[in-house]
């Protein structure tokens, strides 16, 4: 008996200490590039010499709790009074959202990147996938429509993490026109089950992961879960997703558009892996957003 009682109390240790391994790794680890290294990507993949010309302007907004984001806005040559809040993805940063950015230029918007809690310029400080960062994302759509009180029309893009904040803040009601979400997760439990599958090990470490993030974070994964923020949402969504995404798997914005109430839209993109639609196929992917915008306002496209 003895032996047994020995061989359960190792192995809960053992459960215990991969529990919150896991939650530190998923919510605190990766890397964050620096905006540095995110522009020397952003160059490498795609012209990006239409950047620098831009009139810019640089600030900070203080989130919920007092915490600082720190954005960029970039000015439309042409004039514009509409206006594009985008949200990067996990260890990237703000200059991640410029892959997106001209496109919006060409439909005659002006565009505000930031950098999302934890990543960039902003104080290191770990992820709640959605959580806290829809609060974050909440304080921007305020700060942009008081900081630019003329704009006509106002949607929030995402990609990844940035996709789930933008349909999670939904759920907070926001003052915006419509949401465009690009690979983004319903739910991140299966996310993180997809990527315990890819290190051959059991999904089931993630639920004892979630109780070591409660416990360590103050967050469990179970609640994060954008797709209950639309429950009763009637904001419209445009949903896109790479079609061979290995990592958030389609099914997740095919869920999202099912559970919204609102006009909703859906585009796989066929060939495209996690997060690179644009760059696999730009033009399918601007021209889908031009569509959604078009039938959305007929009488601005």
């Amino acid at each position: 008996m003895l032996t047994v009682a020995i061989i359960i109390a190792v192995l809960t240790a053992l459960l215990a200490a991969a529990g919150f391994l896991l939650a530190g790794y998923s919510m605190a680890g990766g890397r964050r590039q620096t905006l540095e290294e995110a522009r020397t990507w952003q160059e490498s993949h795609y012209d990006l010499s239409w950047y620098d010309p831009l009139e810019k302007a640089d600030y900070t907004v203080s989130s919920f709790d007092g915490y600082v984001l720190h954005a960029q806005f970039l000015k439309n040559p042409g004039g514009a009074d509409r206006c594009m809040l985008i949200s990067h993805g996990y260890t990237d940063n703000r200059f991640g959202a410029l892959k997106y950015a001209y496109m919006y230029l060409e439909q005659g918007f002006n565009i505000i990147i930031y950098d999302l809690r934890g990543h960039g310029q902003n104080r290191p400080d770990f992820c709640t996938y959605s959580v806290r960062e829809r609060k974050d994302l909440l304080a921007m759509i305020e700060d942009s429509r008081k900081r630019y009180p003329h704009t006509a029309l106002f949607g929030i893009h995402g990609e990844s993490l940035g996709a789930a904040t933008s349909i999670a803040v939904l759920e907070e009601k926001p003052p915006v026109d419509f949401v465009v979400a690009d690979c983004g997760f319903s739910d991140i439990v299966p996310v993180l089950k997809t990527g315990l599958k890819m290190m051959h090990l059991p999904g089931f470490l993630v639920y004892i992961a979630s109780v070591c993030a409660k416990a360590r974070f103050g967050y469990s994964f179970r609640r994060m879960r954008p797709i209950d923020s639309l429950k009763g949402n009637m904001i419209p969504i445009l949903f896109i997703h790479g079609a061979d995404d290995s990592f958030i798997l389609p099914e997740h914005s095919e869920r999202m558009k099912n559970a919204t109430k609102g006009f909703a839209k859906l585009c796989l993109i066929p060939g495209a892996a996690h997060a690179v639609s644009i760059l696999t196929n730009p033009v399918r992917y601007r021209e889908t957003v031009s569509a959604f915008l078009a039938e959305l306002f007929p009488d601005k496209y």
